[in-house]
């Protein structure tokens, strides 16, 4: 092991294994987003994106072992291809197709992998802070020494559910760490005209001493400064001490969504609303300059954990696997419709 790899914890094959998910996570969306753009129709209704959070997603998902839980956002395809759901089924079910992981019920909003310890998402902002909060108390209750991560973006910050559950778990001191991932925009706003905070150039993670937890702001953009902190949060969370509230800043790479629009109106941004809406085009620049998947690159190559050959064979195979996938979604069938009620029972 390096000297740089002792520092952080994390041998080759842990690093090597980061990279690849991350480049994984990257590629899955830009068939998601293509498929937009080039066959409108094909995916109905809306899909977000987490281009810009891979490091973050990945940094703090490697720090889970077997039996742990994760609790997400609707920008929620990373976790589930991190944590190794299908890749083929997870594009046949945003592609709406019976073969998708969730029957092609959920689609990209909705994605649920019990088995991979995933338990789902929800299109509504900060909907799945109170239900991670009720999976650690479950957890608690069981006492097989269980983790839940519940990952949320800053605009699930000023919801209810975040004050009350933030609460309840630091008074119970469930064994849960909440990833609040900063994207720095609610929508098309810059997140400093949200929130009071910000605004006062205070971290969102400031928010934590409100619930007598640990806060603390991190480079999501690094996926071993991640896994340093969200591993701390962990395992302390673990140790039956109680929860973290980890704020992880990142920027996103895409628009907020794409969406089925009405004719005349682009289904995808093709640039970063802060260019439009802000004139702001040297943000995004600088932004592209730190994209966290070849900034990882350049720092395994320049510190000798992998060569650029065999990176450039990481990322070969997996544009491979994700063309598989949308070839799997395209040739795979859609539901029956003598089945659209089926699990409904209400």
């Amino acid at each position: 092991m390096s000297s740089d790899q002792e520092a952080h914890g994390l041998d080759k094959d842990r690093l090597s294994w980061m990279f690849k998910q991350m480049v994984r996570i990257r590629e899955f969306e830009e068939r998601v987003k293509n498929t937009f753009e080039e066959h409108p129709g094909a995916i109905r209704g809306h899909t977000h994106l987490a281009d810009g959070a891979e490091a973050s997603i990945v940094g703090s998902l490697a720090t889970l072992r077997g039996g742990d839980q994760v609790l997400a956002t609707y920008r929620c395809h990373g976790y589930p291809l991190a944590l190794g759901s299908d890749a083929n089924a997870m594009m046949a079910e945003i592609y709406g197709k019976k073969t998708g992981i969730c029957g092609g019920y959920g689609g990209s909003m909705h994605l649920v992998d019990v088995d991979r310890g995933f338990l789902g998402t929800s299109g509504i902002v900060g909907a799945g802070i109170p239900h991670a909060t009720g999976a650690a108390w479950a957890a608690q209750i069981r006492k097989q020494g269980q983790v839940v991560l519940c990952f949320f973006g800053d605009g699930a910050s000023k919801q209810g559910a975040f004050a009350e559950s933030l609460n309840i778990a630091s008074l119970w001191k469930l064994p849960i760490v909440f990833v609040m991932e900063n994207n720095s925009y609610n929508v098309v706003t810059r997140v400093e005209q949200e929130d009071a905070n910000a605004a006062a150039g205070e971290p969102l993670a400031i928010k934590a001493k409100a619930f007598s937890m640990p806060g603390v702001t991190i480079d999501g953009g690094d996926p071993i400064e991640v896994h340093g902190v969200v591993g701390a949060a962990v395992e302390r969370a673990r140790s039956g001490e109680g929860p973290t509230l980890v704020e992880s800043k990142v920027y996103r790479l895409s628009a907020h969504g794409n969406i089925i629009a009405p004719p005349g109106i682009p289904l995808h941004y093709p640039e970063h609303e802060a260019i439009a809406v802000f004139g702001a085009p040297e943000e995004y620049e600088a932004a592209l300059r730190g994209d966290p998947v070849p900034r990882f690159r350049a720092r395994l190559i320049g510190e000798g954990t992998i060569s650029a050959e065999e990176a450039d064979e990481i990322a070969a195979t997996v544009r491979q696997e994700m063309q598989a996938a949308v070839d799997f979604a395209w040739e795979s069938q859609l539901p029956d419709a003598a089945e659209a009620l089926n699990h409904v029972y209400a």
